[in-house]
C-alpha cells in the first residue's frame, strides 16, 4: 500500500522514503528492526551523551528559546522535563521565546500564558507544561495547575506591555509574513537565536540530542563539579516532534525557522 520513493538531494547519496497511496502520509525513512533491536539491547551501541563544550559553572544558566507551537520546539521541552526534574535547584532555567511567531495568534497567546506561568507560579510551570505538552490544551491545563485569575492578569499586563495583541492587530514588527514576540526580542538579538528550538547555556549556543539523557549530560558539561543527579539514568530515547509523549529511536535536529 506504499510507494517507494528514491529522492536525489543533490550533495549527499539518494534518501529512499515511502508514501501512501493517498498521499496522506509520507515516510521519510525506513528503519530496519533487527538494527533496532540490536541496538536496544547492546549496552555498547546504546545512544550515550557526547561531551559537549561548554562554559564552565558552579550553577549554569540554561536559557531554551521556543514557539509553543513548533514541533521540534516541543520536543525539546518534551525531553528536557525530566531533566529539570531531576537538576532542581542546581541549575539556573528559564524558557524564552523567539521573537516572531510561525504558528498563528494562538503560538503568540500561548507564549504570554507560558512566560506568566514561569513568572508568577514557577512551582506551577512543570506541572502546566507537561500538561499542555500532552495534547496542546490551555484551558483545561491551566484550570488544573494555576490559579487562573492570577495567570489572566499577568497576560492581559504583558500583553499591553509589550504591544503583542496590538502589533498583530495592526501588522507592525511582523518578520515578513510571521507577527513577532517582543518579549525577549533582546535575548533573541544577544544570542542570534535562529529557530525553534536554540539551547543556551551559560551564555553559549549549545547544540544537543533532544531525548532526556543527553540533554542531561549536555547540561552538566557545564558544571564546574557536577552534583550526583549528573549520574541520574534518564531516557536515551528522543520524545517525538510536536504533542504527546511518544519516543522514537531516530533524533531530528529539525528546527522551526
Amino acid at each position: 500500500d506504499l510507494y517507494k520513493l528514491v529522492i536525489d538531494i543533490g550533495n549527499e547519496d539518494p534518501v529512499e522514503s515511502y508514501v501512501t497511496k493517498d498521499g496522506r502520509l509520507f515516510f521519510p525513512q525506513a528503519l530496519e528492526i533487527e538494527t533496532i533491536g540490536s541496538a536496544n539491547t547492546n549496552p555498547a551501541s546504546a545512544q550515550s551523551p557526547t561531551p559537549v563544550n561548554v562554559p564552565k559553572s558552579d550553577k549554569p544558566e540554561v536559557e531554551l528559546f521556543v514557539m509553543s507551537y513548533c514541533p521540534f520546539g516541543t520536543q525539546m521541552l518534551k525531553g528536557l522535563l525530566p531533566v529539570l526534574e531531576t537538576l532542581g535547584d542546581n541549575i539556573d532555567f528559564e524558557l524564552k521565546f523567539n521573537d516572531y511567531a510561525m504558528h498563528e495568534k494562538v503560538e503568540l497567546d500561548e507564549n504570554l500564558v507560558q512566560y506568566c506561568v514561569q513568572k508568577e507560579e514557577p512551582e506551577n510551570f512543570n506541572a502546566y507544561l507537561t500538561c499542555f505538552l500532552e495534547a496542546g490544551d490551555r484551558e483545561n491545563c491551566l484550570a488544573e495547575n494555576t490559579n487562573v485569575k492570577n495567570i489572566n492578569s499577568c497576560v492581559t499586563a504583558t500583553d499591553k506591555e509589550f504591544k503583542v495583541t496590538e502589533n498583530y492587530n495592526n501588522k507592525v514588527d511582523w518578520k515578513g509574513n510571521f507577527p513577532g514576540f517582543s518579549v525577549h526580542k533582546e535575548d533573541n538579538a544577544k544570542y542570534s537565536v535562529g529557530g525553534s528550538p536554540t539551547l543556551i547555556i551559560n551564555g553559549t549556543n549549545v547544540s544537543s540530542a533532544r531525548d532526556s539523557a543527553s540533554l542531561l549530560n549536555t547540561i552538566c558539561s557545564a558544571f564546574n563539579e557536577a552534583p550526583e543527579a549528573c549520574s541520574a539514568q534518564l531516557n536515551n530515547q528522543s520524545p517525538t516532534p510536536g504533542f504527546g509523549f511518544d519516543f522514537s529511536a531516530a533524533s531530528t535536529e529539525a528546527s522551526c525557522l
